[in-house]
């Protein structure tokens, strides 16, 4: 069996390669390194064993040696595959994964080694550094700052001061003093720029700027990134600088459709805290009506639809597009909308504002007289207000309603909850989201930011007893992300931040 040694990146799983992605989607073993992101671990399969070395500089707290990682995974290539060791950064630059290749293969066992993105260039990018740049420094060593402290050094910190190259250490937070008496002896001066980066790439990054004879003195924890020479004296474009960076964001929408606002609320420097509080399910018939009023699609003037559920509901029930026939059909607003595109419909009407209000007021009067036709079918959640059926009602349609589905409040561990409370902002996408929250967590734990999908939810929250912070123009999941950068922005050092 193959043992994979991979390299996770420096910590950012959107650094991730596009083939540790593919190995991790098919191994039945992981061992992995302390630092690896538990999002990059959530790549592997369920059942896969995954198996936590520990690994760390200098520790003594039951963390396996290089020699006995070494023997796990010779053991494990003879009964499990495949097998991925994960490792952070690169997995042959300073990283150990030479001694792992060499054991492997003394022992005969295939191995293949996947590269990654190194800490090394990554962080000081991720901080606004490039560690070469035209005219400040033609090029950059990578060392280990581990034993800078030891008399016999591995490194030559001599022959490092006197070059012109940026300097990049690893493992050197404990031993900065040292690397900067060392580097100052040797002959780079006490002024030389330096730049400390704590956990690079990560929604917690700090960057920390100094001088060769400041480091000593600057409270550092690991693990960080040190880069000295001129080039840490750049100052280009930051990670840091992404309007919601730092913040904990707490995404409430059901498990299957959290990704939608996730990724945008991750692209604007945020960490999203996914908690589920519902759960998208049949109706309470089973589905029963929905499946009678698909299987006559094309004997309806007009089918509404009020949310992306709906739209996968209904069309689950149906062959094709071809079922609808001449029946026309509207969208409540894009999400829904887009919702049928994936399925190859288009819809007839969207409304300019993605409320029920402006659904009904777009609508058109049948055309024929009350009593001899003009049907629509609606589609909805089990619970849901009759803003909508009452205005068609009132121009006029002969309407069917039916469920396509129900929502009900998610199991929530009491971990999970806590964690909430500890965030910066919390985001609703509809009222249900708001019941939910309000009977799982109670109001004792919300975080000091809200923000709303629209006005609906709005609503909501308020009757709840919640002052709504943020409120999206465009009522979709980047509309909120907007919501929120725009609250963000516009209190810059002024926003209600949970202490710590």
């Amino acid at each position: 069996m193959t043992v994979y040694l991979v390299g996770a990146g420096p910590g950012d799983p959107g650094l991730l390669t596009l083939r540790a992605a593919e190995l991790l989607s098919r191994a039945e073993v992981v061992v992995h390194d302390r630092l690896v992101d538990r999002r990059v671990l959530a790549m592997a399969p369920a059942s896969a064993l995954l198996v936590d070395v520990g690994k760390r500089s200098g520790a003594s707290d039951g963390a396996l040696a290089q020699e006995e990682i070494n023997a796990l995974l010779v053991e494990l290539a003879s009964r499990r595959g495949p097998v991925v060791r994960l490792k952070g950064g690169d997995p042959y630059v300073l990283g150990r994964g030479g001694e792992e290749a060499i054991a492997l293969g003394a022992a005969g066992v295939d191995y293949q080694v996947v590269p990654g993105l190194s800490s090394a260039v990554a962080v000081p990018s991720y901080a606004g550094v490039p560690v070469t740049h035209r005219g400040v420094a033609s090029g950059f060593v990578v060392v280990t700052g581990h034993d800078a402290g030891a008399p016999a050094s591995t490194v030559d910190w001599g022959l490092l001061a006197a070059s012109t190259c940026t300097i990049v250490v690893l493992m050197g937070a404990a031993t900065r003093d040292a690397i900067a008496r060392r580097l100052v002896d040797g002959g780079r001066a006490a002024s030389t720029p330096v730049l400390v980066v704590e956990n690079g790439t990560m929604p917690d990054q700090r960057s920390l700027r100094t001088t060769l004879g400041g480091l000593a003195a600057l409270e550092v924890t690991s693990p960080a990134t040190i880069v000295v020479g001129e080039a840490a004296a750049l100052t280009l474009a930051s990670y840091e600088e992404r309007p919601l960076f730092g913040w904990r964001v707490v995404v409430t929408r059901p498990a299957a459709q959290s990704a939608a606002l996730a990724g945008p609320l991750a692209d604007a420097g945020a960490l999203p805290v996914e908690l589920p509080l519902i759960e998208i399910r049949a109706p309470r018939d089973g589905g029963a009506a929905l499946r009678c009023a698909a299987s006559r699609l094309d004997s309806y003037d007009w089918v509404v639809l009020t949310s992306a559920n709906a739209v996968e509901r209904l069309l689950g029930e149906v062959r094709d597009a071809r079922a609808f026939g001449l029946a026309k059909i509207a969208a409540i607003g894009p999400s829904t909308a887009g919702a049928l595109r994936r399925h190859g419909i288009v819809a007839d009407l969207v409304p300019q504002a993605y409320v029920g209000e402006a659904l009904v007021e777009a609508f058109p009067a049948p055309s024929k007289p009350v009593g001899e036709g003009g049907r629509v079918l609606l589609a909805r959640a089990a619970v849901a207000r009759d803003v909508v059926p009452d205005g068609l009602a009132a121009l006029g349609w002969q309407l069917e309603i039916v469920e396509a589905y129900e929502t009900v409040h998610s199991q929530v561990d009491s971990g999970a909850l806590d964690a909430v409370a500890l965030a910066d902002a919390v985001t609703f996408t509809s009222p249900s989201t708001v019941e939910a929250f309000v009977e799982l967590a109670g109001l004792e734990r919300l975080p000091p930011i809200v923000a709303s999908i629209g006005p609906v939810t709005t609503a909501a929250a308020s009757a709840a007893g919640m002052a709504v912070d943020a409120q999206a123009r465009q009522h979709t999941a980047e509309g909120l992300v907007e919501a929120l950068v725009h609250y963000a922005r516009d209190r810059r050092g002024k926003v209600r931040r949970r202490p710590g």
